[in-house]
C-alpha cells in the first residue's frame, strides 16, 4: 500500500523592496533611501565616492549605485568622472531654491544684506527658522578672508547660534524650555554655552540691546552678530547677521556691529510691512 505524503508549503517572510512601503511609518523606502543620499552629497562640496557614499548612508554598494544612477537621470545628483566622486545636481538646486522664492522677502532683503556687507566689511546673511533650527537662506560674501560658519541652505541649532539666539529672545522661557529639551544643548566648541541658566542670561542680555552674538560657540575663530526681522504681527519672520573672524570682529567692535546690524534689521521689517515689537523693559 502506497503512503501519501503531504508536503506543506513554506512560506518565506516577505523582504520589503526598494519600491514597497515601509510599514513601520507608512513611507516608502526607496524615496527615503534616495533623499537619505541627497542629504549626505550636500554635507560636503567635496562630493563621495561610491563606497564612502554607501558607508555613510548605511547602504549595500549595489543599493546605492542604483538610486544614484536614477538621480542622475533626473538631474538631482551628478557625477565627476575626473574625480571619481558624486555631487549633488542642477536640478537639487532648483527645487531647493524654491523654498527661498517662497519666503518673497529674499529679493528686498538683498539691497540690505549688501548694505551691511559695506558698513562692517563682514559677511551678510539672511536666515529663518524652519523645524527648530536655523537654515540660511541667502548670503553676501565679505570681501575679506572668510571662513563660512555654514553654507546656503545649511542648517544650526538655534541654541548653538547668533541668528538662533536673536529668535529664542522672542520666545518665552517656556518655548525655550521646550526646544532646550527636544535638542539638547550640545558643546560644539570650548565656548558653546550647555546650561539652561547660562543661556537665560544671554537671552535677557539680548533683549536689552536688542542684538544677539555667537562668541565662538558654534566654531572657534569665528563671530556672529544678529537681530530679528520682524512680520506685520511683530512675529520673528527672519534673521540677518553678519560673521567673521575674531580677528576682525573684536570685543571693541561688537558693539558698534550690533548697533549697524539692529538698524538695519528694523529698516528691513519696515520694508517689509513689519512692526518692531516694544521696546524690552527691565
Amino acid at each position: 500500500m502506497k503512503r501519501s505524503v503531504i508536503r506543506r508549503k513554506v512560506v518565506e517572510p516577505r523582504a520589503v523592496t526598494d519600491g514597497e512601503p515601509d510599514g513601520r511609518d507608512g513611507g516608502v523606502q526607496s524615496v527615503d533611501r534616495a533623499l537619505s543620499i541627497i542629504e549626505t552629497l550636500a554635507e560636503d562640496d567635496e562630493g563621495y565616492r561610491l563606497s564612502d557614499l554607501a558607508v555613510r548612508t548605511g547602504l549595500s554598494t549595489s543599493t546605492v549605485h542604483r538610486l544614484l544612477a536614477t538621480l542622475e537621470k533626473r538631474r538631482f545628483v551628478q557625477f565627476d568622472r575626473d574625480g571619481s566622486k558624486w555631487h549633488v545636481g542642477a536640478q537639487s538646486f532648483s527645487v531647493g531654491a524654491t523654498f527661498a522664492r517662497r519666503r518673497n522677502f529674499t529679493a528686498q532683503a538683498m539691497p540690505y544684506l549688501r548694505k551691511l556687507r559695506d558698513q562692517t566689511r563682514e559677511t551678510a546673511n539672511l536666515a529663518v527658522v524652519d523645524d527648530e533650527a536655523i537654515i540660511v537662506l541667502t548670503r553676501i560674501e565679505s570681501r575679506e578672508i572668510m571662513r563660512s560658519l555654514t553654507k546656503v541652505g545649511g542648517r544650526v541649532a538655534m541654541v548653538a547660534s547668533g541668528v538662533g539666539k536673536a529668535v529664542l529672545a522672542t520666545y518665552s522661557d517656556e518655548d525655550v524650555n521646550g526646544i532646550i529639551c527636544r535638542q539638547g544643548m550640545p558643546r560644539l566648541t570650548e565656548k558653546s554655552i550647555v546650561r539652561p541658566s547660562e543661556l537665560f542670561r544671554e537671552l535677557q542680555i539680548i533683549r536689552r540691546q536688542g542684538y544677539a552674538v555667537d562668541d565662538e560657540e558654534a566654531r572657534m575663530g569665528l563671530r556672529c552678530v544678529a537681530a530679528v526681522v520682524y512680520s506685520d504681527c511683530s512675529e520673528p519672520l527672519a534673521t540677518i547677521s553678519v560673521s567673521g573672524m575674531t580677528s576682525r570682529i573684536t570685543d571693541e567692535r561688537l558693539p558698534v556691529l550690533g548697533c549697524i546690524v539692529r538698524t538695519v534689521a528694523a529698516e528691513l521689517t519696515l520694508v517689509l510691512g513689519g512692526v518692531m515689537p516694544p521696546a524690552h523693559q527691565d
